[in-house]
């Protein structure tokens, strides 16, 4: 059969038999689910990168590379922020609180230390690159905050929330 044909097949309920991209990746994500995601996640990026610049400006005037110990501080305020977003309006899971909320720190936790590790070479190389120095750190929290992002989507979706059926 050639590859036309092949593409043309239907299966039982319509949809193409033969799925593809990004469309296999989320097949098992409710079409709700992921735009409350998003926009859920939108609101928590805010906050958490406000969070951020605010302590950056605070602590980066007190001690060099204050904007390290803002991103540790901003995470994990954030962390508490994102995950009664996402439990209430994404997942919608019932009690547990404290299991989730431990379960979304770990999720977050990972990030947190890749993110940490990652922020002065992203700070380096935009300094180095570019004549942001002052807004160096800035830059690169909203660089980083992408990785966050898909990141925890993930965790929270097969980890932190996941449904008692799926233990």
């Amino acid at each position: 059969m050639n590859l036309a044909k092949q593409e043309c097949q239907l299966a039982p309920n319509g949809e193409s038999a033969n799925r593809t991209g990004f469309s296999e990746l989320t097949s098992h994500i409710p079409r709700g689910q992921f735009f409350s995601y998003l926009v859920v996640g939108g609101f928590n990026t805010l906050f958490g990168f406000g969070v951020y610049a605010l302590l950056t400006a605070v602590l980066q005037k007190r001690f060099p590379h204050g904007y390290i110990v803002a991103n540790l501080l901003a995470s994990f305020i954030s962390i508490t922020f994102s995950y009664l977003g996402y439990k209430w309006f994404v997942f919608k899971t019932k009690g547990n609180y404290l299991r989730e909320w431990l379960r979304a720190v770990a999720v977050y936790s990972s990030a947190i230390l890749i993110g940490t590790a990652l922020l002065p070479v992203f700070v380096f190389c935009i300094r180095r690159t570019s004549g942001f120095d002052h807004a160096a750190p800035y830059l690169a929290g909203a660089l980083l905050t992408g990785f966050t992002a898909v990141y925890s989507f993930l965790g929270h979706k097969n980890f932190s929330f996941r449904r008692e059926s799926q233990d």
